[in-house]
């Protein structure tokens, strides 16, 4: 299960390495990550935050395909949809379904194949937070 999360950079962050993300209104840089089926992070890439999700797919999925080639299935959300999954199944063989929110749904809404990587993207947020209160 893919995804990716957009977060403000700090000011000690380069100028070359952060982008503005117009989706989310955020200044900064784009964790995309890879889980397994219980939700442990199996490949994370960290982009500036304006590199389209689908974009940084392709080197996230390349670098997933050849650290775990036993991995051959995989969802993501419709950011991913598109030439993606075409490409995904001709050159890497993985089979990538995306999967859509419930018509009429509006705001968050939990998707059963997707909960694990939101959780993970949580967990990796509030493990920052804990670590910049520790330092400060």
């Amino acid at each position: 299960m893919t995804d990716s999360q957009s977060v403000k950079g700090a000011t000690t962050v380069s100028k070359a390495s952060h982008g503005f993300d117009p989706a989310k209104m955020i200044n900064g840089r784009k964790r995309h990550v890879a889980v397994d089926a219980k939700g442990h992070p199996v490949v994370i890439m960290v982009t500036p935050a304006d590199i389209q999700d689908r974009d940084a797919a392709r080197e996230l999925l390349w670098r997933l395909r050849l650290t775990h080639p036993q991995i051959t299935q995989g969802w993501a959300d419709s950011a991913y949809a598109g030439q993606l999954v075409t490409w995904a199944a001709d050159f890497l063989h993985i089979t990538l379904k995306t999967v859509s929110h419930p018509k009429g749904a509006k705001g968050f809404v939990v998707l059963p194949l997707r909960w694990r990587v939101e959780r993970t993207l949580g967990w990796i947020m509030n493990a920052f937070a804990d670590a910049t209160a520790i330092a400060s």
